[in-house]
Formats: structure tokens, sequence, C-alpha cells
């Protein structure tokens, strides 16, 4: 399991350092082989380690592609996918079009979820941030949550 939030920093060839909570996890699950992709409903990138992709990338194959909104999202989600390897040093080369994608530069930050982590670019993290702190329109939770017991 993925968790807490860490900063970190891109270099000019786009490379990172997973943090080594994360890099100890991902080697344990997949001996460091990743996939990085994006995530289709906010600007940032997701890292699965590759048993857990390859799970994800068989759902997400079968889903029915003659409706247009699942072949978009499919083409997003599995055109987009990278397959990479930490380095020695732990660290991973993101793709350009991921940078882009994600409006990644120097500072980023990792976020863990569970079954992945999140890349997002510093500036976007703290946007989303104040949003999730925000009271929605009506001022309420959504249902979903509210039938949570924490």
């Amino acid at each position: 399991m993925f968790r807490g939030v860490q900063s970190i920093n891109l270099d000019a060839k786009g490379r990172m350092a997973v943090p080594a909570r994360q890099r100890e996890s991902l080697a344990a699950l997949s001996d460091g082989h990743i996939v990085i992709t994006v995530d289709t409903q906010t600007p940032c990138l997701v890292m699965y380690a590759l048993p857990e992709w390859e799970r994800i990338e068989r759902d997400v194959q079968a889903l029915p592609a003659l409706n247009p909104a699942v072949k978009r999202f499919q083409r997003l989600m599995l055109g987009y996918a990278s397959d990479l390897q930490l380095d020695g040093n732990g660290r991973v080369l993101v793709p350009p079009s991921l940078r882009d994608y994600a409006h990644l530069e120097k500072r980023a930050v990792m976020v863990g979820q569970g079954n992945k982590l999140e890349l997002w670019s510093e500036e976007l993290w703290q946007r989303e941030c104040e949003a999730a702190l925000s009271p929605g329109p009506q001022g309420e939770l959504p249902v979903e949550l509210m039938q949570l017991n924490l």
C-alpha cells in the first residue's frame, strides 16, 4: 500500500528520485518495474507497480470499445502508459509527453493512493488541496462519503 505525501524534484532531464519508502515497495512488488500513465480526470500522472498495472490494463481493455466515451478513456489511459524501470539510484525518467500532460517541471508532489502513486506538479497539487477543503455548491459531502465509517 502506498501512503503519504512527499515533495520531490525532477532534474533538467525529467528524472525523479522515488522516495525510499515507495521505492522499497516498488522493488518488493515488481522489482522496480513500473508503469506511469495519465489520470483522465485530473492533470496528474498515476504510477503503478507492473503487476497492478497489468490487472488494470486487462480491465480497461475488457470495456466495450464501441462506446465512444470508453474508447476515448482507453485511448488516453492505455495510449500514454509507459513502462519504466527504476535505475540503480532509485530514479526514473518521466517521458516528456507525460511531463507536459501533468505540467511537471522541477518541483512535484508524490501522493500515495493505496494501490498506486499520483504525481502532481506542486502548484496543481496545492490547488487540488484548496479545492478539496472548500465546501461544494451545496456545502454537503457526496452520499458515498457519508456512508463511510471513519
